[in-house]
Order: C-alpha cells, then structure tokens, then sequence
C-alpha cells in the first residue's frame, strides 16, 4: 500500500527548547505553535518486500547515508507500533529552507509519520500520530494539527501523555506572520545538538524553565481572549529568553548574525510608530514578524527596504495534516 501526506510548518510562540528524554523527545517544556500555510512538505511511503532497506530521495535526489540512517530509524519505530516488516520507499519534496529556523523537520517528520502510518493501513487517531511524529522531530507533534496548538510534555517516563492538542482552529483568528530571510546558509550548529549542549552546560537553563511556565500561562490567556497586544509581547519575550540559554552553553553559541539584530530593531521600532508588530526566532537566523491583518502591508512596506532581508514570505495560519491523492 502506498499513501502520501502533507504536512505544514509550525512557529513556536512559546518556545519548546530542552528534552529530558533524548530517546523519546520527551520535552523539559510545554510548547506553543501556530501552523502557517507557506511552507510544506509532501512526502509519499510505499512498504515494498521487494527491497533490501529502507530508501529516501529528498527533492529528487537520494539522500547520504547519514540522513538515511535517521529515517530508517525513524521507520523502525513506525514497523515496531504496527508489525509492518518491509522496507519503505519514501519519497519527500520539502517546500521549505531548510536548516535555517523555518522548521523544516516538523512539517518533514509529521507529513513521513502520516504517510507511513497511512501506508501501513493502521488507523490511528490524530493523537497517536502526534506522538509518532514527536519521535522524529518534537515540534512535528504540532504540525498535526492547524491553527493554535500546544504540546503537552506530559509527566510519564514512556511517553505516553506526551502530544500536541489543539487549542484554537485554524480560521478562528487571522493573525499574519512575515517569515523574514536573511540568510539562505545553513546553520552551524543544528537544533538537535544545540539544544543538547543547552540543557547539559548552560546554568541559564533552570531560569528558563521558570520562566517559560509563566510565558505558556499569559500566552494561552491571550489566546482565549483575544488580546494581541498581550500575545506578542509574551512570544517575543519568551523568544529572547531561550535565545539566552546557548549564550551560557558550553561552549557558547548564537544563531542569531547581524542581519537577525537589525530585523529585530526594526520591528521594536516600527512598533513606536504604531505598526504593531512582535518578532520570534527559532533556532536560526531568519525571523518571524507576527502581526495583525490591518498592519501587515504598512510592516511588509517597511521591512523590504531592509538591506539585510533577502525575502519575505507572507504568511497565515495553516491547516493540520492532509492526505493526497497519489
């Protein structure tokens, strides 16, 4: 059986930075995302006994064996939970930069965990792909689902309380989110080992995981009322304080460059003169601009004329998983 996926990309507003289970990609913290509809990946799965091991062409092009390696431990989890015992061939076509803080491994691994699981004619709910997905990537727990969702780190030591759920649909506010390039490069440091070196050496970490406790409570309270104003200034706030942390690590490190400071600035000041508008970062470089319907041209207007900013991508919130047809 074949089947095919796709899955969209997700931005943290509360930032999930930290596992306590490497394994599992059990999290320190519980997250917060919204989907966006600009980026996606599609990826088909078809088990064929036919085949000796696993294989993965990513945009039309086999992948080396290092990447192949984690796909196929991927699979192995994926046969594990259903019995399946052949191979797979996994075909991917990212619509989106990768490795440069666009979350290119959430919509990956969620859209590979749907196909996959599709593939193998189990019929499993949304949670319980939110769960496989997480043991690929964490933040593709959320790219289950559209619109305004939060991942639960849950408290068991299997796993198994550990999902995103949803929290708002996806037409259910109209925010916007300028995803703003200001560089094409890979980063240097990868999210997975960033990450890691954050929670093992930096002795800014217990602050963050304070601190990131109260950001969840006013961000899901913004949230169910609305208030925007009270949205952005948490998510950019939370944004700043994970950021902290691998200033701390051992050694130290930074995603942001230059370019990241100067699209920071911007906004922080264009906001003085009443375009309200709140920046986030992942773990890269590039930035995301969130801001209301009715500000998004004025903010699109303004940031272009920035010499750093290579391109920006206009987005809204997105839907969760799709099936499509082969």
């Amino acid at each position: 059986m074949k089947a095919k996926a796709r899955a969209y990309t997700n931005i943290a507003l509360i930032k999930y930075w930290g596992k306590r289970d490497e394994l599992l990609f059990l999290p320190t913290n519980n997250s917060l995302s919204i989907t966006l509809d600009k980026f996606y990946t599609d990826t088909s799965v078809e088990f064929d006994a036919s085949l000796k091991q696993d294989q993965f062409i990513l945009d039309g092009q086999h992948v080396d064996s290092k990447e192949l390696k984690k796909i196929s431990a991927f699979l192995d989890k994926v046969r594990t939970s259903t019995g399946e015992v052949r191979f797979a061939r996994v075909d991917s076509v990212n619509h989106v930069p990768i490795a440069a803080g666009f979350a290119s491994s959430a919509s990956g691994y969620a859209a590979l965990a749907a196909a996959a699981m599709k593939a193998t004619g189990s019929n499993i709910s949304k949670r319980e792909l939110s769960q496989m997905a997480r043991q690929g990537s964490g933040s593709a727990s959320r790219s289950i689902y559209g619109g305004f969702v939060e991942w639960q780190m849950g408290v068991q030591p299997d796993g198994s309380d550990c999902y995103a759920v949803p929290l708002l649909p996806q037409d259910a506010w109209d925010l916007r989110v300028l995803s703003i390039e200001v560089t094409h490069e890979v980063k240097k440091v990868l999210s997975r080992e960033g990450m890691k070196r954050t929670v093992e050496t930096s002795p800014f970490f217990t602050g963050w995981l304070e601190a990131v406790a109260a950001d969840l409570i006013e961000a899901k309270q913004a949230i169910s009322t609305r208030d925007f104003t009270l949205l952005g200034e948490t998510l950019e706030r939370n944004a700043l304080r994970m950021h902290a942390t691998t200033l701390g690590a051992e050694p130290p490190f930074m995603y942001w460059q230059s370019s990241t400071v100067k699209v920071m600035e911007s906004v922080q000041a264009l906001r003085q003169e009443g375009l309200e508008a709140y920046f986030t970062i992942d773990a890269g470089p590039n930035v995301k601009v969130v801001c209301q319907p009715h500000d998004e041209q004025g903010l699109l207007n303004e940031l272009s004329k920035l010499d750093v900013v290579k391109h920006i991508y206009p987005c809204r919130i997105g839907p969760g998983i799709t099936y499509l047809d082969l």
